[in-house]
């Protein structure tokens, strides 16, 4: 079985956000698995489909991103999953529009999505893609920052590493994860 994870908002205004990177990665997920998250439980969405013969599940926690962890824990609990079942996507700060970055474990960095997961899981070893939004322009807070939509130029580029989080999102259904890190890790 494996679980992915995309961490976002859930309603309209957070619709295509920066904060919403990891919603918009289980989107795309979702229609080129032919997995609809069209179910509602573990206080969240989610889709059951088979890929390789494998489970897979691809979960928008509808918890607000702070409260993350509390809908990832409740699906790891119902079907009895370990961490090595997880993969969780996210926006980052830390790293330029355009750049992603795997990991097999890791700190929160300070992003409430990722802490309210580790509080959760009381673990920080679980596997993650982060998603890279940039940093604020000088004088702009987070908050705003993070639940503005990219511009229009950064948009482009975004589409693009939302296709190259999915192909390594679908990599990891065949490989091990450090291989995909290989793969992906530039």
């Amino acid at each position: 079985m494996k679980i992915i994870a995309g961490l976002g908002n859930p309603g309209k205004q957070y619709e295509q956000t920066r904060h919403n990177i990891g919603f918009a990665i289980i989107d795309l997920l979702s229609a080129r698995l032919n997995i609809p998250v069209d179910q509602s439980k573990f206080k969240g969405i989610y889709g059951i489909g088979h890929v390789n013969g494998q489970k897979v599940i691809l979960l928008k926690p509808l918890t607000y991103m702070n409260l993350s962890g509390e809908s990832i824990r409740a699906v790891l609990d119902y079907y009895d999953a370990g961490l090595d079942d997880l993969l969780i996507i996210y926006d980052d700060l830390d790293l330029p529009v355009g750049k992603i970055r795997l990991r097999q474990k890791g700190s929160a960095g300070g992003h409430n999505g990722l802490k309210s997961t580790i509080a959760h899981l009381g673990s920080q070893e679980f596997k993650r893609i982060r998603v890279g939004v940039g940093r604020p322009p000088h004088g702009m807070n987070v908050p705003d920052y993070v639940l503005g939509r990219f511009l229009k130029e950064e948009q482009e580029v975004i589409d693009e590493v939302a296709g190259q989080c999915a192909d390594a999102c679908e990599a990891w259904l065949q490989k091990p994860f450090l291989q995909v890190m290989n793969d992906f890790n530039q």
